[in-house]
């Protein structure tokens, strides 16, 4: 059976719409967001047992766009796309890592770290950019002239959209503040061959001058303001009840920066609970970091403002954002679930991160400061010592080596460094190893 997507639609308080779905505009004249809006009716002709069937029968050892895990859940993302058209890299079907000995150390009942970044530019990005960049395949088949795919970036954005840009044959145009992003996350997109501009500004004001650059109805906005890129996220939700046996956890923490993966989250759970027959108990964690953390200072008060800040210099340099453009769907996401916000120092920040690679893991700083605010929410007994958590890793830990080279030689800004492991220099003598294995190990 195949529902087509019926529309887009104005995710503000105003409802305004229906635009066709191939419609290239991202905000309603109120200035609300855009939305996709499925025919939930329709997809529940189909029984919640017959969509878990379906679902777990597709597969990354299957051939074609099943091995994707945004398109094997194709039917709730966007059913009128057909296989050749698609835009696929092999994204999705991360694993889910238990750690047992780090939900030991947090005081909570069982820990997994959903592995987004194993993928192919090694951040959760790519699953959004699957759905947008073949959404623009669809659009310029039908005559829609988009000249180039344009995003504004920390760095994980850039990578995503100038792989998929550059697989589909697309023009990719780049702006990242000079400066601010990784080694690794500048050298992805100009590699990909994508129009690269490093301004001297931060990521807020690169969002400004590519959203004005979007105007131009040649240029097609690829942020996560943008509502396909949410579509692909959103089955990070719908694959994490699925490898828990179809049963939601009691928590999800992802870090905050533009905030779209946790309008996502919330969007991939409410079609769990409505289409899979999953009853709906999860929560989610929004953390965010001191040097940027606007949407924690609206939780704390209550969300009574909305507040902007100047993002400061922090580790966390993906959401290293002051002004988020998913604001309103973030709140939606927690406000249905009774979900809360934490805010974490950098060195709050870097001790989640050094004792989850002590666990095994090997965490993005943006990932360490969701996992500093499990630790302070699991402290303050909001997640129980029973709860089932599971971790978002947003992005591998290999694409912020200097975070890492930094924390272990001592000089990481803010950071105390307590457990810092440097290499022990010695001569080539067995005697000397053995003194060196005695002295950490017990004789």
């Amino acid at each position: 059976m195949s529902v087509d997507v019926t529309s887009l639609a104005c995710g503000a308080s105003c409802g305004a719409g229906p635009w066709g779905a191939d419609d290239a505009r991202l905000r309603c004249d109120c200035g609300g967001l855009l939305e996709v809006r499925h025919d939930v009716d329709a997809l529940a002709r189909v029984p919640a047992d017959e969509w878990r069937r379906r679902f777990d029968a597709r597969g990354p050892m299957r051939a074609g766009w099943d091995a994707s895990g945004v398109w094997a859940r194709r039917e709730w993302v966007l059913p009128a796309a057909t296989e050749d058209e698609v835009v696929t890299l092999g994204e999705g079907y991360s694993a889910l890592t238990p750690a047992p000995s780090l939900a030991r150390e947090l005081g909570v009942g069982a820990l997994w770290v959903k592995q987004c970044g194993v993928s192919h530019t090694g951040s959760f990005k790519d699953l959004g950019m699957s759905v947008l960049v073949t959404q623009v395949v669809r659009m310029r088949a039908r005559g829609r002239p988009l000249r180039a795919v344009a995003c504004a970036s920390t760095g994980d954005t850039s990578a995503a959209l100038a792989a998929y840009a550059a697989a589909a044959g697309l023009p990719a145009l780049i702006l990242l503040p000079r400066s601010q992003v990784t080694t690794a996350q500048l050298l992805q997109p100009i590699a990909h061959g994508a129009l690269v501009l490093a301004l001297d500004t931060d990521f807020d004001g690169c969002m400004r001058i590519v959203s004005e650059l979007a105007k131009d109805p040649t240029v097609y906005l690829a942020n996560s303001m943008n509502p396909w890129r949410l579509e692909g996220q959103k089955t990070v939700a719908v694959e994490i009840v699925q490898q828990l046996g179809w049963d939601a956890p009691d928590w999800i923490a992802v870090p905050g920066g533009n905030l779209g993966n946790t309008g996502a989250l919330g969007m991939g759970l409410e079609l769990v609970e409505k289409l899979a027959g999953v009853p709906r108990k999860t929560r989610l964690l929004v953390g965010q970091v001191d040097a940027a953390n606007p949407f924690y200072r609206s939780f704390r008060d209550g969300y009574r403002t909305r507040p902007t800040v100047t993002a400061g210099d922090t580790a966390a340099t993906a959401i290293r954002i002051g002004a988020p453009v998913s604001y309103e769907r973030a709140l939606r996401a927690l406000g249905r679930c009774g979900g809360v916000v934490t805010s974490a120092s950098e060195d709050e920040l870097a001790d989640a991160s050094a004792l989850a690679d002590r666990a095994g893991q090997y965490l993005c700083p943006q990932t360490a400061a969701a996992l500093a605010g499990v630790a302070k929410a699991a402290r303050a007994g909001t997640i129980g010592a029973k709860d089932r958590v599971v971790l978002v890793s947003t992005a591998h830990g290999l694409k912020f080596t200097e975070f890492k080279v930094r924390y272990h030689e001592g000089r990481l800004a803010g950071a105390q460094a307590r457990r810092r492991n440097v290499p022990l220099e010695l001569p080539a003598s067995l005697d000397e190893v053995r003194r060196a294995l005695d002295a950490r190990f017990g004789a």
